[in-house]
């Protein structure tokens, strides 16, 4: 009996929390197996399957009113608890509040008691256990009290509480430094957290040190194990001739790479050319990571844990050591390469792949070409690029073409399209921040992802037909009560999604896409359309992809920098062979942890990268403190305005206490601010002129001012002149009673005043 079995067995058979001893009995386990028995339980106990209470009893959570999850904090100290396996009628998020969180830490497993029930959703409880610490590592900024002792304020605000560190622990850090700490006592409550620190980063303010900061807080390795660097380092440089037998040979077609000026690790090549018929024969190659890197190899060990790679402004943790990322499997020019290559008849009115082909090939790239040259000989008919890549053109205008095709035929399938604007943080030659600008996104861009979605959606086609057990890219339908809150929400702006929230289909949100195109109001809709939607992740089942609005879909163009790309190249591999029953049980049970795994490891990625970028934003503006700026209404709440700036793509935060002319109230469901008075009104999308009032490093926001309001203000104090009190001075008063005038009078204290001064404090219970 597994441990599933073990809890079903006592959900249908055990009333009630009972000892070791009534469970054996009831479950009718043999005596001589009590060990194993117990184990289990420990282990059910460590995964918050049961909790084990006073008399050494076993219960189920839920019969207990108890409910397994994480914390999630909140930097005013209060958290949530998110549940694990929230019962039908049970919340899904518990509040608890800061006396009640009993020393647990954000991302802390826990078990916490529902004391109070607000409705199906919400709920208030208490945490009456730890079962596992979110993480023991710690990186923050080092510093000391006036008594000498030093201590650690983390870096995530979400860790609200100091961790003390003894003077030999401090690993010679300087007061101010950023370090990374291992807490080694977990705080009580007589005590805080305790530790020592393992590494000292350095300045916040140096070059490169916010970078190590975040991939530190994040627990994303930067270096490879010694034995995967030893393996790609072995695996050489070039192709070797056994390599490149029994492979398909496309060494004499005409391909290139296009990909951006920075780039160092080159995964996708295009070979393309037109069929007698006039249909195109597209050939999307991808650098063959699965030939160098065997299953449960040192490489394959490093790559599955990293699962990604992540790329931040100044630098990348590749997933792959350097050796083999930005070399042997990097498909460079002039040289030979391995690749998958996913060959596809694409009909040249429809834009339906009609046949494909899918090969294990060798090849042999004619050009490393840009986004920014492909631009210009499509855009802007540049004669010099034209001339120098004259062979190569006749290529890029059959791409341009068969890109105008499929894409049309997505859009009428109602493929969900955003096309919002991303920054760019530009650097100087001192690594300092020059600019933040709008990244470049030209047609070279458009027509590489267009192939590239349609080579992974035929891949993924080829699986399921094939009934190859493999990991699929899946988006699911949004949840019917987010998508009513978000009709509610455009409603007010005049907009609506036209069909019922639980039929609607993709180009009912490609429509309101289309229609909001160019409005000030664009941003704020798509992102929280964005977030309406469900999270794209990775199953071993084809539930398809509801924002790309097809029912196949799998990552297959990246295995230099995503594992689930690698586990497909393999599946494809062996997708050409019969599975034994007992190969493909076995990719069964494996496949949805690896699933789960990647799927975790591709969030931390985005959310690292996205705080990276959002920090470096608010430091850019750090010198920029009473400047005036043009941005947008991108959210309004009872607190204030989030504006966007238009120049920077820096996002700030206008405080209602600011906004100082007038008493403002939120209208929740039109999404404003309107005054009481003035009857002024500031609603999602308005264009408005601020200034930067105060950047909070320390927080990392940028707090702003309405410069309308601002002005005004100081108009009207300077008006009123200065401040006077409407009180009568007491010496005023003093002559007015009594008569007397002139200097002496006026300089004499009286009695009363000098012993005021000399006046013990009062005692403490009379004040």
């Amino acid at each position: 009996m597994n441990d599933e079995e073990i809890v079903q067995q006592i959900r249908d058979q055990v009333d009630h929390p009972a000892t070791v001893k009534e469970l054996l009995q009831r479950l009718k386990w043999p005596h001589e197996e009590r060990a194993t028995f117990k184990r289990a339980l420990k282990r059910l106990v460590d995964a918050g399957e049961l909790i084990e209470i006073r008399g050494e009893r076993f219960g189920l959570p839920d019969k207990m009113n108890l409910v397994v999850g994480r914390v999630s904090a909140n930097p005013r100290g209060f958290g949530f608890v998110d549940a694990e396996r929230p019962a039908e009628d049970g919340p899904v998020s518990i509040f608890v509040a800061g006396a009640n969180l009993n020393q647990a830490m954000h991302g802390d497993r826990v078990v916490v008691r529902v004391e109070r029930s607000r409705d199906e959703t919400r709920a208030e409880g208490r945490i009456v256990r730890i079962l596992e610490r979110g993480t023991s590592s710690v990186v923050g900024r080092y510093d000391v009290d006036e008594l000498g002792r030093g201590f650690v304020v983390p870096f995530d605000r979400r860790l609200v509480m100091d961790v003390e560190v003894m003077p030999a622990e401090s690993l010679g850090a300087v007061p101010g430094e950023m370090v990374t700490l291992m807490i080694t006592m977990w705080p009580t409550q007589t005590r805080p957290a305790q530790g020592r620190v393992t590494e000292v980063l350095g300045d916040i303010n140096a070059p490169g040190v916010d970078t190590t900061v975040i991939i530190r807080k994040y627990g994303i390795s930067d270096v490879h194990s010694a034995a995967a660097v030893t393996e790609a380092t072995r695996l050489g440089t070039h192709v070797r001739p056994r390599d490149r037998e029994g492979r398909t040979d496309f060494r004499e077609w005409q391909t290139v790479t296009i990909d951006s000026e920075t780039a160092r690790d080159f995964d996708d090549a295009i070979s393309i050319d037109e069929l007698p018929n006039g249909n195109y024969w597209l050939a999307v190659h991808i650098a063959d990571v699965s030939h160098y890197v065997t299953a449960g190899s040192p490489l394959d060990q490093d790559a599955y844990e990293r699962s990604t790679s992540v790329y931040f402004p100044e630098r990348a943790v590749h997933m792959f050591p350097e050796e083999l990322s930005t070399g042997l499997c990097s498909l460079k020019p002039k040289v030979d390469r391995l690749a998958q290559s996913c060959l596809m008849e694409v009909d040249r009115r429809s834009g339906a792949v009609v046949r494909h082909e899918i090969h294990d090939g060798v090849i042999h790239s004619d050009a490393r070409m840009t986004y920014t040259d492909v631009s210009r000989i499509l855009t802007d008919h540049d004669a010099a690029t034209i001339a120098t890549y004259k062979p190569l053109v006749p290529m890029f205008e059959r791409m341009h073409a068969l890109f105008l095709i499929l894409n049309q035929r997505r859009r009428r399938r109602g493929s969900v399209d955003f096309d919002l604007k991303e920054s760019e943080i530009r650097f100087g030659d001192d690594g300092a921040m020059e600019a933040i600008v709008a990244a470049e996104r030209n047609v070279a861009h458009r027509l590489i992802e267009e192939f590239m979605l349609l080579a992974n959606e035929t891949v993924a086609e080829h699986l399921e037909t094939e009934r190859m057990p493999t990991l699929y890219r899946v988006h699911e339908t949004p949840d019917p009560m987010k998508v009513e809150r978000f009709e509610e929400f455009i409603g007010a702006l005049g907009y609506s999604l036209v069909g019922a929230a639980d039929q609607l289909e993709p180009r009912h949100f490609q429509k309101l896409v289309e229609k909001i195109h160019g409005k000030p109001e664009e941003k704020p809709i798509a992102m929280l359309m964005l977030r309406t939607m469900q999270k794209a992740r990775y199953e071993p089942v084809p539930l398809g992809h509801f924002g790309l609005a097809t029912p196949h879909y799998t990552h297959f163009t990246s295995p230099i920098r995503r594992y689930p790309d690698l586990v497909v190249h393999r599946s494809l591999r062996e997708s050409g062979r019969k599975l034994d029953k007992e190969r493909r049980a076995a990719l069964v049970k494996h496949l949805p942890e690896v699933g789960r795994h990647t799927s975790e490891r591709e969030r931390r990625a985005v959310d690292a990268e996205r705080e990276l970028v959002a920090w470096k934003k608010v430091r850019f503006m750090a010198d920029k403190v009473g400047d005036e700026f043009t941005g947008f209404v991108t959210g309004v709440s009872a607190f204030g305005l989030h504006i966007e700036l238009v120049e920077h793509f820096v996002e700030g935060m206008v405080h209602v206490s600011t906004m100082a002319d007038d008493y403002y109230r939120f209208v929740e469901k039109a999404h404003l601010l309107r005054g009481e008075k003035n009857d002024r009104i500031y609603r999602l999308g308005d264009k408005v002129t601020v200034q930067v009032i105060r950047v909070d490093l320390e927080r990392r926001l940028v707090d702003l001012g309405l410069a309308e309001i601002l002005n005004a203000v100081r108009r009207s104090e300077r008006n009123r002149g200065p401040r006077r009190s409407q009180a009568v001075p007491r010496s005023e008063a003093r002559r007015a009673k009594t008569g007397r005038e002139g200097k002496a009078g006026s300089n004499r204290k009286s009695k009363k005043g000098a012993r005021s001064k000399t006046r013990p404090k009062a005692h403490p219970k009379k004040r």
